[in-house]
């Protein structure tokens, strides 16, 4: 085999076109993953994890690549990222009121998604095709605009009783899913739940999004790299976030700031 990656990863970069195009940021480089689907590759952890936003060494990853300090103090890392419906910027306590102007203050779009099981969920607004990738959805639809984070997880609260927020990753990672009618999904939702804020995105089409994938896994194995050492596999395809070996299925966006080589 040969190295053709080597250094810091991150989660995968995403473009759709007939299907999901991945690129894997690794050290300064790009690597290109789609034409690895049908190889025998080897990802071997180096034993480095680096904080993806001070640089600093850690023994241990926070928050999808940072380490401790930065985890309780940067605002990308506060909870109400997790849970929007607790943004406190009004309140006065957020943690860096000039990223909250940039980052929550700013129009969201509340989505229902296909990803094994349709659920709703939240975005940014012009991060939408983004997002669906990431979770695996296998077709989306914009439903509501609304002018801040706070409100688009206000929003999806009131939908909560009637429909799931969560995704199953061994749902999505076990094949293709049946194709769902989200705009009969979304009628029937929205009449559920009654008056909700934002603007309603009547005429939006369903995004239908295929991905990279020769072959589903029977059994969805999840491979823990920072306890194995390295991973080798014939890499079947790729979905969300996940490579899908013959060995089994591996996270990348859970391994950001670790240091790897990649050889095929």
């Amino acid at each position: 085999m040969t190295e053709i990656g080597r250094g810091g990863i991150k989660k995968m970069v995403t473009s759709i076109t007939d299907t999901v195009d991945y690129q894997l940021p690794i050290g300064d480089s790009m690597l290109p993953i789609n034409p690895l689907i049908g190889q025998q590759i080897t990802l071997q952890f180096l034993g480095e994890i680096r904080c993806v936003a001070c640089g600093r060494k850690t023994n241990k990853s926070f928050a999808q690549g940072h380490c401790f300090p930065c985890m309780r103090s940067l605002p990308s890392c506060d909870g109400c990222i997790v849970r929007p419906e607790t943004c406190h910027y009004a309140a006065g306590t957020c943690r860096d009121p000039l990223w909250g102007q940039t980052h929550c203050l700013i129009p969201h779009t509340v989505y229902l998604s296909n990803t094994g099981g349709v659920k709703v969920g939240i975005t940014r607004g012009g991060n939408e095709d983004i997002r669906w990738v990431d979770q695996g959805a296998s077709q989306a639809l914009a439903i509501r605009q609304v002018p801040e984070r706070l409100i688009s997880g206000l929003v999806e609260v009131k939908f909560k009783p009637h429909i799931s927020d969560k995704t199953n990753w061994r749902k999505m990672l076990s094949g293709a899913p049946e194709r769902a009618d989200l705009h009969a999904i979304r009628d029937r939702l929205l009449e559920e739940v009654g008056d909700i804020e934002g603007v309603a995105i009547d005429d939006a089409k369903i995004r239908e999004i295929k991905y990279p994938v020769l072959a589903y896994p029977e059994k969805v194995k999840s491979l823990a790299i920072e306890k194995l050492g390295s991973i080798e596999g014939t890499l079947q395809g790729i979905k969300g976030q996940y490579l899908i070996l013959d060995t089994g299925v591996i996270n990348i966006r859970k391994y950001t700031g670790y240091t790897w080589s990649i050889s095929s």
